[in-house]
């Protein structure tokens, strides 16, 4: 089986606070179908870009680390689900209901 990496987007400007109980709800539902099924193999959510750090190797050997993300978009990852799943419809199914879940575009793309 192959492992798929499906992500929810948030555009630049989201606002956690805005995640009601029933959106908790509807994501702790997902999470329990997945691992019932037996394709979740990890979970996460991710802070906003403002935590992250981005390093560029330099000629000179030396690692430069800047704050933010290392591109600039309108969107960025929120969190991610890794699942093993049968084929790209399988991981489909399941980025269907994770966007329906989380209120959110999400982006499902197989692992090498």
């Amino acid at each position: 089986m192959t492992k798929y990496l499906v992500t929810i987007h948030h555009p630049d400007d989201y606002d956690p606070s805005l995640e009601d109980e029933a959106m908790r709800r509807d994501i702790e539902a997902l999470n329990d179908e997945m691992k019932a099924a037996g394709v979740r193999i990890f979970v996460g959510g991710l802070h906003p870009p403002s935590r992250a750090r981005s390093l560029r190797a330099q000629p000179d050997g030396k690692v430069l680390i800047t704050d933010g993300p290392y591109l600039e978009t309108k969107e960025y990852v929120g969190g991610f689900w890794v699942l093993e799943a049968a084929d790209m419809d399988e991981a489909l199914a399941w980025g269907r209901k994770a966007a329906v879940a989380c209120r959110a575009p999400v982006e499902v793309r197989p692992f090498h």
